[in-house]
């Protein structure tokens, strides 16, 4: 039992890594759509590659979404919208009109003029009531043919004959205009304005009804194919019926119901196809990215961004298959090349493209944009923190979306008329999801503990608590991780390095000399120093611990781990060369070299080994009395080619060409800080 515990404790992080590719190929399938698939590809007008096609069982012709969507707006126009009309309102103001006018009109008008009016009133009140009066809307055109329904009866009339309650004013002085009444139009409107009541309203319900039962009667099929029946040819152009009969016997194909031993079958070749997916990225990373493959929270980071952008693939898919594309499918290498590095992304991208091709519809169409997409993404986007290159790259992007998408039915339709440019608007909807990576890449800092670019412009700041507590503490510190930092930047950007993440590190990389900062010569005010008290043995302890302070101190502050490898490897496993030789001075026997050597470890990276080199090269750079072009090349080649005999990068993914380049810019730039001129030749 204690082998069984021990071997398992001995393979955790293999272990580990079957479990993760296990459970995202478990996971995937899982929420897979089973349906059966297709095993030909339908290209709209292109030749039929394929052997000649016969039906393998009867199955009805489904009309394309354009035809149901015409016959469905065709029902929509053509059912009249329903109106109620309320005879109740005109009976109980018909004679009542009549007394309002008899008490609104004043004794001095003559009574012929007076029944003028009172026959004006009636022919007026029975033509505004003919059809009505409505409530103001702008639900339907006026010039549209409405159904009104007068009891039992129904007429069909234009709405713009059943007046709006608003445009009764100008009816009325109208009316009163053509019958020369404008004396008496005061009198006119405060009657009918008295009696005149909304009598018709909108039978939504009726209408909703009727217009359902029209939709209802659409059917989605037109024609059914016989079993053994020819549906295309080989070298037949896809187009016109062929092309209906196609994809109807595509959808039949994969609605149709599996035997039990089926669905294994298709489930099983899912999974093998997942599988060999993720195993091909998981063999990537082994070869080319070891640092991350045996690092457990980076690999399930990677895993983690897959399985989320097929869940919200599959998600979209559930709801509505032509909307895939506003799912933001460059976030993966958007993301990845953030934390990591673009060929990473891109592969990642390909590998997740891949899987999803298996289910989606026009898949061939749909990988060749999204890999498109995905070449653009890392082509373009560069210095992800600078909000302009982001919104730049998202244009880019949605551009080339487009274009393919256009290409495509160009190819498809045949003509520039028939394609669906509404389907635009979907990659202007996913191009905006790509706004979205940045508080996502913040959020995955915080779950992960990984850290970003725009984590490393904040930390750059030198206003953050951290420096200006160290500017303080330890200024003599300060100006050398400043100095330190811009030559390590500038090497970093000669190899291809993180420029901004070496820079970073160079400026926490001292951050433990604020325990005991007067032991540090560059905080020294006088050239007193306090190791002349002190013993050898306890001023290297001294020198050697300010690199576990620092690394406690950047823990306290939740610097990430990726700055903390800066404090960790900086020194390597240098020897404090000054102490060691006075403590074999002042003993006078063999000392103990381990007690002064740094613990290490060796920089692991190519930034840790250009910081390694530039603190040294600075630090020591102080010690030049008289410095001349020929003296800071000497130095600088006896500095860095001892930490090489001393195996210092051995560790580090740094060749010595690259190392070769660094030398060549610490040398320029530090010939600029002392400001020497070439010497020439008298």
């Amino acid at each position: 039992m204690k082998n069984f515990v021990d071997s398992i404790y001995k393979n955790q992080a293999l272990i580990f890594k079957v479990l993760l590719f296990i459970s995202s190929v478990f996971l995937i399938v899982y929420f897979f759509p089973k349906g059966n698939q297709f095993k030909y590809e339908i290209v709209k007008n292109k030749p039929w590659q394929y052997n000649n096609l016969y039906a393998p069982f009867d199955f009805p012709v489904y009309k394309l979404d354009a035809e149901l969507k015409q016959e469905r707006a065709s029902a929509i126009e053509n059912t009249f919208p329903i109106f109620d009309y309320d005879q109740k309102v005109v009976d109980k103001y018909q004679n009542k009109i009549y007394q309002v006018l008899k008490d609104n009109t004043p004794d001095s008008v003559p009574d012929d003029t007076y029944d003028r009016i009172k026959a004006f009133t009636t022919l007026t009140f029975s033509a505004i009531y003919e059809n009505g009066i409505r409530v103001d809307t702008e639900r339907y055109e006026e010039d549209r043919l409405v159904y009104l329904k007068k009891g039992n009866t129904i007429e069909q009339v234009l709405l713009s004959n059943i007046y709006e309650e608003s445009a009764l004013r100008d009816v009325l002085e109208d009316r009163i205009a053509e019958n020369d009444l404008e004396p008496y139009e005061s009198l006119l409107l405060n009657t009918f304005f008295e009696v005149l009541e909304v009598n018709v309203s909108f039978n939504e319900e009726l209408t909703q009804q009727r217009l359902q039962e029209k939709l209802d009667q659409i059917s989605p099929t037109r024609g059914v194919v016989k079993k053994g029946s020819k549906i295309i040819a080989k070298g037949e152009i896809v187009e016109g019926e062929k092309y209906k009969k196609l994809i109807s016997l595509k959808r039949e194909y994969q609605s149709q119901n599996w035997e039990e031993s089926s669905y294994y079958v298709v489930v099983g070749g899912y999974t093998m196809l997942v599988a060999l997916a993720l195993l091909m990225l998981f063999f990537f990373i082994k070869k080319y990215r070891p640092e991350i493959y045996d690092n457990q929270n980076k690999l399930t980071f990677v895993f983690f961004n897959i399985l989320f952008m097929v869940f919200v693939t599959l998600l979209i898919m559930r709801f509505e298959t032509n909307y895939i594309y506003v799912v933001p499918l460059c976030i993966l290498p958007l993301t990845l090349k953030a934390f990591f590095d673009a060929r990473l992304g891109l592969f990642t991208h390909v590998i997740t493209v891949l899987i999803l091709g298996f289910i989606v519809p026009n898949s061939y169409e749909y990988m060749f944009l999204q890999i498109i997409a995905g070449i653009v993404t890392i082509l373009t986007v560069s210095e992800l923190y600078k909000r302009a290159n982001l919104f730049i790259s998202v244009f880019q992007i949605t551009f080339v979306y487009m274009f393919s998408y256009l290409a495509f039915n160009m190819i498809q339709e045949g003509s520039i008329l028939n394609i669906n440019y509404e389907n635009l608007l979907l990659f202007l909807l996913g191009g905006l999801g790509l706004l979205f990576v940045q508080p996502l890449i913040y959020t995955y800092e915080k779950l992960f503990g990984l850290i970003s670019d725009l984590s490393l412009l904040e930390l750059s700041d030198t206003n953050t608590k951290l420096l200006k507590k160290l500017a303080d503490v330890a200024p003599g510190t300060f100006h050398h991780s400043l100095n330190v930092a811009n030559l390590a930047e500038s090497a970093a950007s000669e190899v291809s390095a993180n420029a901004l993440l070496v820079r970073v590190g160079a400026l926490y990389h001292d951050i433990g000399k604020m325990m005991n900062p007067l032991y540090f010569t560059e905080n020294q005010p006088t050239e007193a120093s306090p190791h002349a008290e002190l013993p050898a043995r306890e001023s290297a302890s001294i020198i050697i611990g300010h690199r576990q302070q620092g690394i406690e101190m950047a823990k306290r502050y939740n610097l990430p781990d990726r700055i903390i490898d800066f404090i960790r490897t900086h020194h390597g496993t240098n020897l404090v060369y000054f102490f060691f030789v006075r403590e074999k001075q002042e003993k006078d026997h063999e000392v103990d070299e381990s007690e002064f050597r740094y613990p290490g470890p060796k920089p692991f990276s190519k930034e840790t080994a250009i910081l390694m080199m530039c603190d040294s090269v600075e630090a020591a750079s102080k010690s030049l009395k008289e410095p001349t072009a020929v003296s800071i090349d000497d130095f600088v080649e006896k500095i860095i080619n001892k930490q090489i005999d001393d195996d210092q990068f051995i560790n580090a993914n740094i060749t010595f060409r690259e190392i070769q380049q660094i030398k060549r810019i610490i040398k320029s730039k530090l010939k600029n800080i002392y400001h020497l001129r070439v010497e020439y030749p008298e």
